[in-house]
């Protein structure tokens, strides 16, 4: 990521002149009136007019050299590179490539076990554990359970499928689910219709009437993607509406927004991150943790 041209001359020149302005000051309180004392007395102690010690100056003078040193070495200066062409990108680069080649043999070994032997395997579970804290954690939380809006990887719903393949896919590849907001189609009353007949899918509380008008519309927009029953389809990441487990809440407020707005989550692909290896270790974890 590079800077700006006006932000690169304002550290390049502001670090330049900072360090200019130090040492003129440095010298500067050198030099002394030629009087033995300053002038200032308090409680019979006089200050003395004494130049600063040679000592102190050659430590702060080797100080400012060092750093000139280190911004020539080391991108310091704005948004020159530094003769060393050092980047913490490469440093990351270079540290994550010799531990790629450290653990690679004990990430195939793991990755070659079936789920069952990965349950059992005090070593896989750690790992598996290390990668989804790593990596998932962030969305789904610490221990998988999700957030509104972030599946819950902890239970028996995967809208995508939970068996170790399908699992795999989905770290893999990443997902794209994308539902289209209704509210300029069906209008307010179809929001409303439809949102009560979603309510009596899962046996809720629910207008009867309502929810029969709201069932043609749910017949004709919502089918095709939650199926004719409302029982999700798994290859195209429509939900099951008829049980309990909701992504954005299963209220008649949550659902009508759903319905009005529409929803819209992306899952990162991480096959370039992690490899296949420690996508195999990964989804084992996760298939046993929804266990």
């Amino acid at each position: 990521m590079t800077m700006s041209n006006t932000w690169h001359w304002y550290v390049l020149l502001g670090t330049l002149i900072s360090l200019i302005a130090i040492m003129w000051l440095l010298f500067a309180n050198r030099t002394t009136s030629g009087e033995k004392t300053t002038g200032h007395e308090w409680d019979g102690i006089e200050e003395l007019d004494n130049p600063l010690p040679l000592w102190w100056v050659g430590l702060f003078v080797g100080s400012v050299i060092y750093g000139l040193v280190y911004l020539i070495w080391y991108p310091g200066l704005g948004d020159l590179a530094g003769i060393g062409e050092w980047t913490s990108t490469g440093q990351l680069k270079e540290i994550t490539e010799q531990h790629d080649a450290r653990f690679a043999p004990l990430y195939a070994e793991l990755a070659s076990l079936d789920v069952e032997a990965m349950a059992e395997d005090r070593r896989a579970r750690q790992v598996g554990r290390r990668l989804f804290l790593n990596n998932c954690s962030i969305c789904h939380g610490l221990n998988g359970q999700g957030l509104s809006g972030f599946p819950n990887l902890a239970d028996d719903e995967w809208i995508w499928g939970r068996r170790l393949d399908e699992i795999k896919a989905s770290i893999r590849n990443g997902r794209s689910a994308a539902m289209p907001a209704w509210e300029t189609v069906i209008k307010d009353k179809g929001v409303s219709e439809v949102t009560q007949y979603v309510l009596s899918l899962s046996g809720r509380v629910h207008d009867e009437d309502m929810a029969s008008r709201g069932s043609n519309i749910f017949s004709t927009m919502c089918a095709a993607c939650h199926g004719a029953q409302g029982k999700g389809i798994a290859a195209l990441g429509g939900p099951d509406l008829s049980n309990d487990i909701w992504l954005y809440g299963g209220d008649s407020q949550n659902i009508a927004e759903s319905i009005r707005k529409g929803r819209n989550g992306q899952m990162p692909a991480q096959l370039g991150k992690l490899g296949e290896d420690r996508i195999t270790i990964l989804a084992g974890y996760l298939v046993n943790l929804s266990q």
